[in-house]
């Protein structure tokens, strides 16, 4: 359920991206000093995002440094580190472990079910450092988790559930941003469950999965409201994010929400236009 949240290179400066990147490299090196190898290797952009976006608004002291990996082993790469890249590391092993355990209850991945018992140290750890935070995503979740295995049709719930979830992680701190922080996450958590689930729709008929969109897949005019209830979502998302008093990286931020988490979306409409087209020349 994530990748999603993206930037579009193709739309930003050399500069803009080296400093994404150094984000990028800070948040994988934090995953790894905390959470170890098998942590590191649930690292994912969308956190990038929230590290950035935290880092942005709070202007925390970040470090600076040079660091090799094995995705790039021969030249270092410049990293930016700072508490909010400690905070994604952990929000990001967080999900990684839901999202397993997700998995194997939905096509039963004994590679999934096997990551999660790694993982289940760390998250007892993240469930001890955040108790309040983490004890309410874990009720947002086994609520989430019932409606879809009930095989609710009402998208908005479900939909409102991961929103939900999403809120809580974005809003680090209760302070006078948290609630545009908490808004600003529901709203793109929202994007996040109703594309994913855009994007699979085929792939879970096929394999009798449950999906909400099921029902609608059918009508003629699905693509368009599904591109329609996602421009709703990203547009109370982009209106959160433009009420906090970002200066830093602002650009960045901004080709993310504008552009970059629309990449997806764009392939799965035009691969299926393509598809739908060759089945009327058929």
């Amino acid at each position: 359920m994530f990748g999603y949240v993206i930037i579009n290179k193709g739309d930003m400066k050399f500069k803009e991206f080296d400093v994404y990147q150094s984000y990028y490299c800070g948040l994988c090196r934090a995953l790894k000093e905390r959470h170890g190898v098998f942590g590191q290797m649930s690292l994912t952009y969308d956190m990038t995002f929230l590290v950035m976006l935290l880092s942005s608004l709070y202007e925390p002291e970040t470090k600076m440094g040079m660091t090799k990996c094995i995705a790039h082993p021969f030249e270092k790469h410049q990293t930016r580190r700072n508490d909010y890249s400690d905070y994604g590391a952990d929000m990001n092993v967080l999900f990684a472990y839901y999202k397993c355990l997700d998995d194997w209850n939905d096509d039963k991945k004994v590679t999934k079910l096997a990551y999660s018992k790694l993982m289940k140290g760390a998250y007892l750890r993240i469930g001890s450092a955040y108790a309040q935070k983490v004890k309410k995503i874990d009720n947002l979740m086994r609520e989430f988790s019932r409606k879809e295995k009930a095989g609710t049709e009402d998208i908005d719930q479900l939909a409102g559930l991961f929103g939900e979830v999403m809120g809580e992680i974005f809003a680090v701190r209760e302070d006078e941003w948290a609630e545009n922080l908490r808004m600003l996450g529901r709203y793109l958590g929202k994007y996040i469950y109703l594309l994913d689930a855009y994007e699979d729709v085929e792939e879970d008929i096929k394999k009798n999965r449950f999906n909400p969109f099921i029902k609608r897949y059918e009508n003629p005019d699905f693509d368009e409201e599904v591109g329609t209830i996602l421009t709703m979502m990203m547009a109370g998302c982009s209106q959160e994010f433009e009420k906090l008093p970002i200066i830093e990286n602002i650009e960045i931020l901004r080709n993310i929400l504008y552009s970059g988490v629309w990449y997806r979306y764009d392939v799965v409409r035009k691969k299926r236009e393509v598809k739908g087209q060759e089945t009327k020349n058929a």
